[in-house]
Parts: structure tokens; sequence; C-alpha cells
């Protein structure tokens, strides 16, 4: 029954081994905890969705881009059709 477990050859652990395997539990722990914390931070989380947003809508210069301005045009036009046409209907 030679065998080594975990290190020593009785089976337990050393001092220094214990010390090594609850700083890396503790680290572990504080990741997890600040992943948990970075998922319940709502504030946090608007902001960097409208980063995001406004990072895909607008050129590397700051002015929209052309296909938001399209778009927007377009949603535009269909509101001013939309009314006309019920105004229309009720006249």
């Amino acid at each position: 029954m030679g065998e080594q477990v975990n290190g020593s050859s009785d089976g337990h652990k050393t001092p220094e081994q214990l010390a090594a395997e609850i700083a890396a539990q503790r680290e572990q722990l504080s990741h997890t905890v600040d992943e948990l914390a970075a998922k319940l931070d709502v504030k946090s989380q608007a902001r960097r969705k409208v980063a995001d947003l406004r990072g895909a809508a607008t050129t590397d210069s700051g002015t929209p881009r052309p296909e938001v301005l399209a778009a927007a045009g377009s949603l535009v036009a269909m509101a001013v059709v939309l009314l006309l046409w019920r105004r229309r209907r009720t006249h």
C-alpha cells in the first residue's frame, strides 16, 4: 500500500495542500459572487444594452447609419399613411 493519495503516503493532505485548496476555492467563490452581482445589477445591464444598441445604430463618427435612417423614415411614412387613411374613412 505504498500509493500516494493527494500528495502524501498516508492519505492525508499537508497543511500547505489544504491552504492551497482553500485559496483556490475562495478565488472561485469570489468569481462566482462577482458574476452573480453583475447579473443582478439591472442598471449596469441596461447601460450596456443602450451602449450596444447605440453602437449598432451609429457609425464610428457617431452619425446614424443610413439603414437606421431609412427604417425610421419608413416608420414615419407608414404612420402618416395610416393617419391619413383613418381620417379619410371617418369623413
